[in-house]
């Protein structure tokens, strides 16, 4: 009995594995959309595969983009599906990515729903189909794993009734990692609350030693002991052939990318840094004749989705985009992608190359790093988690309530940002320290710890990254072996197909044509500042009464500015001179020849005063400045020489009558807060603004938030002026 038992027993086993295995194959001949089902698993997608049906294991794999990750799960769907197990849940960051997985997900016979920002109305309807049993994949944005009805009404039984979880981009779940999303730490609580036996799946392909150490062990929470498997594959990319061109400024990148566009192959991306420098590229490469559109933060939802349509077609040569391409766009015969502008991470970098080439044996991927791209990344590095001791008041603030505060109401009350606001309170909810619950924020009492050696490892890490981009740029050797080496690659080794690997880089030559029309598109200066017309939530709570929309009356007009900081034309040039560190002197002169231009522009312009327009408004009286505590010779300068040039009067400065309370990049209530009877108008300034009534242009040399103008707009609309034009040389934005 014993020997017929030890005999049929692994017969039976590779009986089973091998009906599981043709299953398995199965589906992926209709996922991939292979009619004589002849396609077959690789050998690490069926142990992966394996791993999840057969052995209910939680599994991290980090594999190159393009290895075939959704195929894993969405093979395990299916398999685990036929068997009696519930839904498949993943948690994924990005809109375009939940959309291609939908489609990918309908071609192998799977029902999938999405449960994201952009599709409120179906929630109910997507809640009662789960329950039905009618949805094989569920994909959820990891923002939602948060909101409270979703938290206590939806998620307990998603855990409870889950057949499978997918945690897409894992690596955003480790602040070790270079796109670390506090959200997707809510998935510790769900990890926690799955039952005994549902299998777990974490991909990505962008993840470092410490970052798959750091996750794979996050994934173990709530299991019973098994050790998280841990498939890690080589990272080399063979159809990438990693170039980096050097061009002498802004003008020559751009008039290259004009000139030598249509030269690559198929469709691509061109990446850039901010959204301004994106619109920027964009419109200036629609202008020369080139099929492209923007893609940013700041799109529209319709319009992401109709630019993404438009790519997978074909039917534009590129996206011009930021990072909110980043991460799950799949058109596996994207040509190119070109970086206008360095990214402060190899491992970001190695992320938004590997969108090229997936299905094609050739792709191009070229770096134009410019001098801005150090001030970009000091931009955001300064956004990284607050100072303890911002920590620790907004927590006081917190207790102190006797009710849940939103975030404009807190914003009232502590010196930070909303966007930065938010992403330490997810944080500190994740830590325990609040919880966020319908109307807002709540302490919970329980002690916390400001772990300042981990940030300030995480800081230095930043800083080695962004020498390890430096390189990058520099180096005279493989450059994928660099980016493999980055992401701790025990592979790596010189590629042979990169500029350096085989000394064949690209031609820098650019057309007169092209470096002339880039050239007077980033000269030409001027873009419209939009006045402030609301007064910030939160402000009778801070002792100041106001509110709603601030009079028409008390309001400054639409004004202009030189550029913006973030632009690749005017940026460049302004940045130096208003940077921290900066010397105060007077403002140069082809800085001032910009600003009389676009006074003119403004002038004769739609609306301006010498348009000759029916309606238009009166030619400005007089010149104001905001006085500056760190640049008065500058601003002095600025605001002399529009009094000469204009042939008007300088009638004074509005002066601080003591120094604000709030930094500049504080939050819009705070900064109201600081401003609110720190600003006046000296007597002999009031009465020159009594003797001359008319429009007033009003100067200063940045706009961080607009309320600086806003107040010092007020005060002189009340001092009699009929209306206040600001002029300033540059905005954040």
């Amino acid at each position: 009995m014993s020997e017929a038992t030890t005999g049929t027993a692994p017969q039976a086993v590779n009986e089973r594995h091998e009906e599981l295995r043709a299953a398995a194959d199965a589906v992926l001949s209709r996922l991939v959309g292979d009619a004589s089902g002849a396609a077959r698993l690789r050998p690490d997608q069926w142990r992966a595969i394996e791993a999840l049906v057969a052995e209910r294991r939680r599994a991290l794999v980090v594999q190159r983009t393009g290895w075939g990750k959704s195929a894993v799960y969405f093979v395990a769907t299916a398999l685990l599906r036929e068997s009696g197990a519930g839904p498949t849940v993943i948690v994924s960051p990005l809109l375009a990515l939940m959309r291609n997985q939908i489609a990918a997900a309908r071609r192998a016979g799977i029902s999938a729903r999405t449960i994201n920002s952009a599709n409120q109305e179906e929630w109910e309807a997507v809640r009662q189909e789960v329950a039905d049993g009618l949805v094989d994949v569920l994909l959820v944005s990891p923002e939602r794993l948060n909101n409270p009805d979703f938290r206590d009404g939806v998620l307990p039984q998603l855990a409870a009734s889950a057949g499978l979880l997918v945690v897409d981009e894992a690596h955003c779940i480790s602040d070790w990692g270079h796109d670390f999303r506090p959200d997707y730490r809510r998935l510790r609580t769900m990890l926690g609350e799955l039952p005994a036996g549902v299998p777990v799946l974490a991909t990505t392909a962008t993840a470092n030693a410490r970052v798959t150490a750091d996750v794979a062990e996050q994934l173990g929470t709530g299991d019973s002991g098994a050790e998280t498997l841990v498939l890690r594959g080589p990272l080399d990319r063979a159809s990438l052939r990693l170039s980096v061109l050097r061009l002498p400024d802004a003008a020559h990148r751009l008039a290259w990318l004009d000139d030598h566009l249509n030269g690559f192959p198929g469709s691509g991306i061109i990446y850039t840094l901010t959204v301004a420098a994106a619109e920027e590229v964009a419109a200036h490469l629609t202008a020369r004749g080139h099929r492209v559109a923007a893609y940013t933060g700041r799109t529209e939802n319709a319009d992401r989705e109709a630019a993404e349509d438009d790519l997978l077609a074909n039917r534009v040569k590129a996206l011009v985009a930021t990072s909110a391409l980043g991460m799950g766009f799949d058109k596996p015969d994207l040509g190119f992608v070109i970086h206008l502008g360095s990214p402060s991470s190899p491992i970001a970098y190695y992320q938004q190359v590997g969108r090229a080439g997936r299905g094609l044996e050739h792709a191009e991927v070229l770096l134009l790093p410019g001098p801005e791209d150090e001030a970009i990344w000091r931009y955001f590095g300064s956004l990284a988690f607050p100072r303890e001791q911002q920590v620790r008041h907004t927590l006081e603030v917190l207790a102190a309530a006797d009710r849940p505060l939103s975030l404009p109401a807190l914003e009232a009350r502590v010196e930070l940002r909303r966007s930065r606001l938010e992403m330490m309170l997810k944080v500190l909810d994740v830590d325990g320290a609040v919880r966020r619950e319908r109307g807002g924020w709540r302490a919970t009492g329980a002690p916390w710890h400001y772990d300042a050696e981990r940030y300030a490892w995480v800081a230095r890490q930043r800083e080695a990254e962004q020498e390890a981009m430096r390189e990058y740029a520099s180096t005279g050797g493989c450059r994928m072996e660099l980016l493999r080496r980055e992401l701790d690659d025990e592979g790596a080794a010189p590629c042979g197909r990169c500029d350096n690997c085989t000394d064949m880089g690209f031609d820098a030559q650019v057309a007169p044509t092209a470096l002339e029309a880039a050239t007077g598109e980033l000269s030409r200066p001027g873009i419209a500042v939009e006045p402030r017309r609301m007064w910030p939530t939160g402000l009778p709570a801070a002792g100041i009464d106001l509110k709603g929309r601030i009079p028409q009356g008390e309001q400054a007009s639409p004004g202009r500015a030189l550029g913006r900081l973030s632009d690749i034309g005017w940026g460049d040039r302004l940045r130096p001179l208003l940077s921290p560190d900066a010397s105060d002197s007077a403002l140069p002169e082809d800085v001032m020849d910009a600003v009389v231009t676009v006074l003119s522009d403004w002038a004769r312009g739609p609306g301006g005063w010498a348009s000759g327009q029916e309606g238009a408004p009166p030619r400005p009286v007089g010149v104001v400045s905001v006085a500056s505590g760190s640049r008065p010779r500058l601003v002095g300068s600025l605001a002399d020489g529009i009094a000469r040039v204009g042939r008007m009067p300088l009638l004074g400065a509005v002066r601080r009558a003591h120094h604000d309370r709030a930094p500049g990049r504080s939050n819009s209530a705070r900064r109201v807060h600081a401003l609110h009877g720190a600003l006046e108008l000296p007597p002999e300034v009031a009465e020159a603004v009594k003797t001359h009534p008319g429009p007033l242009l009003l100067v200063d040399d940045f706009m961080e938030t607009g309320w600086t103008l806003a107040l010092a707009a007020r005060l002189l609309r009340a001092a009699g002026a009929e209306s206040v034009l600001p002029l300033v040389l540059a905005v954040r934005g």
